[in-house]
């Protein structure tokens, strides 16, 4: 068994790894970027190694710091948690080149999943049919539209090191091709250090299914059960439960099959998740994951086992002592991403910041898995997931209403969250009774009246540090039934509603974020300018893109909501901004 285990991650993944690695008696080291100095999981490990730098690429896709990080500490095992380096096989072997167990698949199994083109490949030949598309890199728009013109509009464009939705773009026509592209690949560069894409159709009401296997070094192989991972924005999840309702067991049963075989196919062993799409009694490979999934409580919580545990004990040479008559699966688990986002009209536009609060639920059949404490700060350079939060009932409209009063406890000051998003989607009759698709969320939810604020509201202030108060328009549902009314609320920065207020579509609005509504064309948050749009001298409409920032790796158009001419340009590609700061000026 491994004695010390260096977790190459950060956040709420290497805080899970690390609880589980106490429990087995396990030393623990973090690794941590200039900005993570005092993170929680630094806090929690029983050593820390500083990175460097402050971005991704400066610290956490540092090989040669983790490398010298790994000899420092004396680690013998390496898990990368998810993101990152997790799916990288150069990574992987330079880890065992050390001498030094890496917890996850073997590099020849990453090196076939891992790039989403060879997996599609690897799947056929196993006798699994994939969504239809192209089996080899993008190199030119023309390709894109020839595809579209072919198959019909829209596409996928993806990552094909990458997952999770970054990277992905849905081109709905040829003339969105070439910019679409040009996006596609400098996201898969940013997030997973490599620029290729591929292309998919797009299917038109799908749903995401994924089957989690378990395999280990002694050529056993299970499939343990399937999460729906359907409710998405921006083609990144936001609920995921398991099993996924109004699910056929002649389905799933032949869908854990398909798996199985997709992971034999590559050699693999180490827990991993084959990813589906699922449309009119028919699914299609999507995908595989050779690496710990986000939404993996939901399986633990149903099938009662600790996949992190098993992959530490796969990782070490154990066989597996249970075999697939063996699993059980009891209840419903469903699981709700908190991330720092303002969902204020359906935008979810990054929300970065410091928690000046975080109240956890608590309570029976309620998990929370977290990367941060009241007083930590989420940044600008990182992914914004905050927490997941995980419930289990003993049916899925046991688990929903549950999940609704753990989110009514959770109380998060200082930043926007995801949680009034999920409250709306967890509420809603379309999720109640499985009948949304991955499309759902952004097509026909229904968020333009929400607003989210800082997440639950500020706590109580001292009597001395009075508040500003400001008067405003907030939406109300009773009953169903929606309401204006006129408040006094305390003053917490620009009204997040006008943007859902002006009758732009929910489509566009839900990746975009505004500007101040003046000649100045101002940054609402920090991050890097990424592309300009517009030049001096150009004529702008209200609401036209000015320039692209990107932003806990999501690109964001910053629009102007001012007609005219543009005098100033005041920005490049490659800036930094601050919150308020102004990139372009129009008269």
């Amino acid at each position: 068994m491994l004695q010390k285990i260096l977790i190459a991650n950060r956040g709420e993944i290497a805080v899970r790894v690390i609880r589980t690695c106490r429990e087995m008696g396990i030393g623990t080291v973090a690794v941590y970027s200039d900005l993570d100095r005092n993170a929680l999981h630094v806090r929690m490990a029983d050593e820390a190694y500083a990175l460097g730098g402050e971005t991704a690429a400066e610290s956490y896709l540092n090989t040669e710091a983790i490398l010298r990080a790994i000899e420092q500490s004396g680690a013998d095992g390496v898990h990368p948690g998810y993101g990152f380096f997790s799916e990288n096989t150069d990574f992987a072997r330079a880890i065992t080149d050390l001498g030094v167990t890496f917890i996850g698949p073997p590099p020849e199994a990453i090196e076939v999943m891992g790039d989403k083109i060879s997996s599609r490949l690897a799947a056929e030949k196993a006798g699994v049919a994939g969504v239809p598309g192209r089996s080899e890199p993008l190199t030119s728009p023309d390709e894109v539209v020839s595809f579209g013109e072919e198959h019909g509009w829209p596409v996928a464009i993806k990552a094909a090191y990458g997952g999770g939705g970054r990277g992905m773009k849905v081109v709905a026509s040829a003339a969105d091709a070439a910019e679409a592209m040009e996006s596609a690949a400098r996201e898969a560069q940013a997030y997973f250090g490599r620029p290729e894409i591929y292309l998919e159709r797009y299917l038109s009401w799908p749903r995401h299914v994924e089957m989690q296997v378990l395999g280990d070094q002694h050529g056993n192989t299970l499939w343990l059960g399937e999460r729906d991972c359907s409710a998405q924005r921006r083609h990144q999840k936001l609920v995921e439960e398991s099993p996924a309702p109004e699910f056929p067991d002649a389905v799933r049963r032949a869908m854990g099959d398909a798996a199985v075989k997709v992971s034999r196919a590559c050699g693999y062993f180490n827990a991993g998740t084959v990813e589906f799409l699922f449309q009119d009694g028919e699914f299609y490979f999507l995908e595989m994951n050779t690496r710990l999934q986000v939404e993996h409580p939901v399986t633990e919580l149903v099938t009662g086992l600790d996949l992190v545990a098993w992959q530490i004990r796969i990782a070490s040479g154990e066989a597996l002592d249970i075999s697939q008559d063996d699993i059980r699966r009891d209840g419903h688990a469903i699981e709700v991403r908190i991330n720092a986002e303002d969902p204020s009209g359906g935008r979810f536009s990054p929300s970065p910041g410091t928690l000046t609060s975080f109240h956890q639920p608590s309570g029976p059949g309620v998990r929370l898995d977290g990367g941060y404490e009241t007083g930590d700060t989420v940044s600008q350079y990182y992914d914004n997931l905050i927490a997941k939060l995980i419930v289990w009932g003993p049916d899925r409209e046991a688990a929903r209403r549950r999940m609704l009063r753990a989110i009514g406890e959770t109380r998060i000051t200082g930043v926007a969250t995801t949680l009034p998003a999920h409250e709306a989607i967890l509420s809603h009759r379309d999720f109640a009774t499985a009948q949304h698709s991955t499309k759902w969320v952004e097509e026909r939810l229904d968020l333009s009246g929400l607003v989210a604020g800082t997440g639950g509201g500020p706590d109580p202030a001292p009597a001395e540090q009075e508040l500003s108060m400001v008067e405003r328009d907030v939406t109300a549902e009773v009953d169903g039934r929606r309401f204006s009314v006129r408040l006094w609320v305390p003053d917490l920065g620009p009204d997040p509603v006008p943007a859902a207020r002006s009758g732009r579509p929910k489509r566009a609005a839900a990746s975009a974020v505004a500007g101040t509504g003046s000649g100045q064309v101002t940054v609402p948050m920090q991050g890097t300018i990424v592309k300009v749009l517009v030049a001096e001298g150009d004529v702008v409409e209200v609401g036209q893109a000015v320039c692209l920032l990107e932003a806990m790796k999501m690109e964001n158009a910053v629009a102007a909501e001012k007609e005219g001419t543009v005098k100033e340009i005041k920005v490049s590609a490659g800036d930094s901004v601050g919150a308020g700061d102004v990139v372009a000026v129009i008269e």
